[in-house]
This record gives structure tokens, C-alpha cells and sequence, in this order.
């Protein structure tokens, strides 16, 4: 037998497991490192997060992937080599990670990798029924394994398409497993470049737990701070915050028919970009906004997108709750507006529920590689269309 195979075999039966979670995500700001380690499998996981870092990319780095990122027509050659480069750098990462934890790679067990997602094309988003559902995420895999010495597992999307998914969200069984309470209906919100949620019903209903994009995070708000001012984001909402929410602009923004399309569903800075922005404006005659005035309206959109979602699943409900993850819990002006927009639920931050906020989709990725190696299809009857699949491609360092 193949020895990295016979290694993954003796991983499979191990009782806890050291896995190293990676995710980066649409706001291209950096790789988020979760070293975590897993104790059992299925509802009887227990994780511990015992490092977590956000390592940042570089600008050229950050450019490199632009030319191909969310854009229908692409560089080939780009393409190509941003798929070995993302995977090396990725891998480097992991290493000075390790070395700054002062833990040797040759006590992790896997590494769970997320890729760099380039393009993300379900036939909703599309129209476009001669192809099937698609997604692309890049960032070789065999090179983190054979830079790293570790096994990996990446490519987990595919796998949700191969069984009739859309590739995303992905977040639902690893929220349900780690998260559902007794009382609470919760509302597990993650606001990245796209903001999505995990809606899981307390056990004490009959409703099923599902994960659904909703909307804008951070995507089109970044977009425009790089466009306006040649900076990654607005930090503390420092511009947005000067501005004033431009009632025709939002509007017309919120007209967008993704919005009103049912639950689960997902979406990707595909559509909601600055050319989409750049349309409304034209078409309703608000081009002339100051660009705090832009920057405040783009934020009440995603604010109003989101509270528009988690109000149309709540409605009916009591004892709700929402846990905030993902950058958009650093942007004090889209939490005032998100709390204004809910004010009979409760918001918190994910912290309370044990885990860091700006892990969570990281460990929620090492969650899955766990499940995988132990044989755990990730499916769970309370998990409304839920298919029964491991997820992931394993890759061998030899």
C-alpha cells in the first residue's frame, strides 16, 4: 500500500484529529489559519480552535488575482499560474503560521483548503441551462501538500454540484452540528464579500435547517474604496459614516429579483460588482452621489438585503438570535444599521457562541475534511436538502 494512503487510513481511525482549516474568501484581504483539533466525529464533534491568524496578502499578490477574479473573460496563462501560485503561497503560509506557533509540520494531520474561489457560475446566477451548475476555486492542492508535508483535502464545492447542489453555500451541516440549541432559533449570519446565514430552527420545531446566500457583505463596498480612494476597505466605516444614505439610490438597488428569490440560494460578486452599481445609477439618474454618499448607501443595502432575508425566515418565530461572523462585524455603520433593521431580534457577535468570529468559516472547512476522512457523509434529516456526501479531494505530499 502507497504509505501517505496507509497514513491517511491511521488518520481515519484516530479518535481526535490536528487539522489546519484555510479559507480565502471574495474580500481578498488575506488567508485565514485555523489550527484546530477535532475530537470525534458527528454530533459528537468537539473542536477546539487552538491557533487562528489572518495572514495578509501582499498588493501584488491581491492584484495578480483581480485580473482573473469573478470576470467573465479572463487571461488563459493567468489563469493557469495563479492556480499553481495561489497553492504555493497558500502553502508558505501555512508554514510561517507553524512557525510562528513553534508547532512542527510533522504534527498536523490534514489540512483542509478552501482555494480561492475565481468564479462561481449555478444556473440561477447564469441563465445559462447548456451548462450545468459550476464553480471554480483555484490554489493547486498538490502543492500544499507536497510544500507543506501535510495531506490535504480541497475542492470541497465540486462535490455538492457532482450531487445536484450549487456549490454554496456549504456552511449548514458543520453550523448545525457545532451550533443548534434546544430554544433558540438562530440565525448563524456571515458577512464576507457576500453575506450569507445559516438558519438553524430550535429542536423544539419542526423546521429544517438550511444555508442560503443573501446578498452584498463587503464586496461592493470595497470595490468602490478601491476604485475612489486606492484603499483595500473602510476601515470603521471612517467614509461611509460622513455620508448620507441616498433613498432613491438604495431603492433602486434593492430592486435587484436575486433578492426576492427563495431560500437556499446563492450569488457571488459576479453580480453584485461596481458595473451593477454603475447600471442602477444611470438608469434611476443618481450618478452625481459624493462618494461618502455612495459608500453610505451601499452599506444600508447590504444592511437592508440582510434584514430583509432574516425577516422573511423569522417571521412567525420567537427567541431569535443572530451571530455575526466574517469581516463585516469590524464595520460598526453596517451593524447599527443591521440592529436598527432587527430591532425585536437579538444580534451578537459569533464570539459568544464560543468560537472567534473571524475563524469560523476556516474551522467550518477543517470540520469537513474531519468528516470526510472518518466516512461521515455530511448529512444531517434536520438539513433541508442536504445530500448524503464527503466532501473533498485528498491530496499526497509523495
Amino acid at each position: 500500500m502507497n504509505r501517505q494512503i496507509e497514513k491517511l487510513y491511521h488518520i481515519g481511525k484516530k479518535s481526535s484529529r490536528q487539522v489546519i482549516g484555510l479559507m480565502s474568501g471574495t474580500s481578498l484581504d488575506g488567508l485565514d489559519i485555523a489550527l484546530c483539533k477535532l475530537t470525534n466525529t458527528g454530533f459528537d464533534t468537539q473542536v477546539q480552535v487552538q491557533e487562528f491568524i489572518t495572514l495578509p496578502y501582499t498588493e501584488e499578490f491581491r492584484a495578480f488575482i483581480r485580473q482573473i477574479f469573478a470576470q467573465r473573460t479572463i487571461d488563459q496563462q493567468t489563469l493557469t499560474g495563479l492556480n499553481a501560485l495561489i497553492g504555493i503561497t497558500h502553502a508558505q503560509l501555512v508554514l510561517d503560521a507553524l512557525e510562528a506557533w513553534k508547532i512542527a509540520p510533522e504534527s498536523i494531520d490534514l489540512i483542509a483548503s478552501h482555494g480561492q474561489t475565481v468564479y462561481h457560475a449555478p444556473q440561477s446566477l447564469t441563465k445559462d441551462y447548456k451548462l450545468p451548475n459550476a464553480t471554480l476555486q483555484i490554489g493547486d492542492a498538490d502543492h500544499i501538500a507536497v510544500k507543506t508535508g501535510i495531506i490535504t483535502l480541497a475542492d470541497f464545492r465540486q462535490k455538492h454540484i457532482a450531487a445536484g447542489g450549487e456549490g454554496a453555500p456549504l456552511a449548514a451541516y458543520g453550523d448545525y452540528l457545532l451550533f443548534s440549541d434546544k430554544q433558540e432559533n438562530r440565525f448563524l449570519l456571515n458577512i464576507g464579500g457576500i453575506s450569507n446565514y445559516t438558519f438553524i430552527p430550535s429542536q423544539e420545531t419542526d423546521l429544517k435547517a438550511f444555508a442560503t446566500d443573501i446578498g452584498p457583505g463587503n464586496t461592493m463596498m470595497n470595490q468602490y474604496m478601491k476604485q475612489h480612494f486606492n484603499l483595500e476597505m473602510d476601515r470603521d466605516a471612517q467614509y461611509a459614516s460622513q455620508g448620507k444614505v441616498s433613498e432613491l439610490l438604495l431603492n433602486a438597488l434593492l430592486e435587484e429579483p436575486f433578492l426576492a428569490d427563495k431560500f437556499p440560494k446563492t450569488t457571488g460578486p459576479e453580480l453584485f460588482n461596481l458595473a451593477y452599481l454603475t447600471s442602477v445609477q444611470k438608469r434611476f439618474g443618481c450618478s452625481d452621489l459624493s462618494p461618502e454618499d455612495t459608500l453610505a448607501t451601499l452599506c444600508k443595502f447590504a444592511a437592508q438585503a440582510i434584514c430583509q432575508a432574516i425577516e422573511k425566515q423569522a417571521e412567525g418565530l420567537a427567541n431569535c438570535h443572530v451571530y455575526i461572523s466574517g469581516g463585516g462585524l469590524h464595520n460598526p455603520l453596517l451593524l447599527a444599521f443591521i440592529k436598527a433593521g432587527i430591532p425585536h431580534i437579538s444580534v451578537h457577535s459569533f464570539a459568544k457562541l464560543g468560537i472567534d468570529p473571524d475563524a469560523k468559516e476556516a474551522v467550518l472547512f477543517a470540520l469537513l475534511a474531519n468528516e470526510s476522512v472518518a466516512g461521515n457523509p455530511a448529512n444531517v434529516a434536520a438539513i433541508a436538502d442536504s445530500p448524503a456526501i464527503c466532501m473533498g479531494k485528498v491530496s499526497l505530499p509523495s
